[in-house]
C-alpha cells in the first residue's frame, strides 16, 4: 500500500519523533510505501529513516522552492511547481492517508483531503495520528462540526483518530484489504 505521510519538516522533541518513528519501521516491515513530501529534514527524515531501514519504499513529492531539501537516493522524486500540485501529486500516489504532528502546512494537506472526501472525490482512508493529544482541540473542533450540522457526512466515514501508530497501520490495513 502506498501510504502518504503529512507531516512537520521541524526538528521535534522525542515525544512526537518516537512514535513517528515507531510508525516508519511499522510501515516499512509491513512492505508498504511512504509518500511524503520528500523533505530530508525534520520529522520528515525521521519517518524516511525509519522506512528505509525497515525495508519500506520512499517517493517523495517536493516543490520547486524545497528543492534543496530533497532527501536523496530515494525510490522516486518528483519536483511539483507549487504546493497545488504538489497536494494533488501526493494524494495521486497514495492508497491511504496519515496525518502526523504538524504546522499549518500540514494542517492544510489534512483538510484538503478531508474536504474532497466529504464532497465524494476520493475515498482512501485518512488517519488523523492523535500523538502526544496533538489534535485533542481539532477532535473537538471536528465532533462540533458534526454536532452542529456542519458535515453532511458522519465524522467516522471522513477521518479515524488513532492514538497510537500501530492503531493507525493495523486501521488502514484493515479498511485496504475489505475495501
Amino acid at each position: 500500500m502506498n501510504i502518504c505521510v503529512f507531516l512537520s519538516a521541524a526538528d521535534l522533541d522525542d515525544r512526537y519523533t518516537r512514535p513517528a518513528r515507531e510508525f516508519a519501521e511499522l510501515l516499512g516491515k509491513g512492505g508498504h510505501t511512504l509518500v511524503w513530501g520528500g523533505s530530508d529534514v525534520g520529522l520528515m527524515k525521521v519517518v524516511a529513516d525509519g522506512v528505509h531501514e525497515a525495508g519500506g519504499r520512499l517517493v517523495g513529492v517536493s516543490v520547486e522552492f524545497l528543492a534543496a531539501k530533497v532527501r536523496p537516493g530515494v525510490d522516486e522524486m518528483v519536483i511539483a511547481k507549487d504546493l497545488a500540485e504538489r497536494k494533488k501529486l501526493l494524494l495521486e500516489k497514495a492508497d491511504a492517508v496519515v496525518v502526523m504532528v504538524g504546522g499549518t502546512g500540514t494542517l492544510d494537506e489534512a483538510t484538503e483531503i478531508l474536504e474532497l472526501k466529504k464532497h465524494g472525490h476520493t475515498d482512501k482512508p485518512v488517519v488523523l495520528l492523535n500523538t502526544a493529544g496533538f489534535y485533542d482541540g481539532l477532535k473537538q473542533q471536528f465532533r462540533r462540526m458534526e454536532d452542529e450540522g456542519f458535515l453532511p457526512v458522519p465524522l467516522t466515514d471522513l477521518v479515524f483518530f488513532a492514538e497510537e501508530p500501530v492503531g493507525a497501520l493495523a486501521y488502514l490495513e484493515d479498511v485496504y484489504i475489505s475495501g
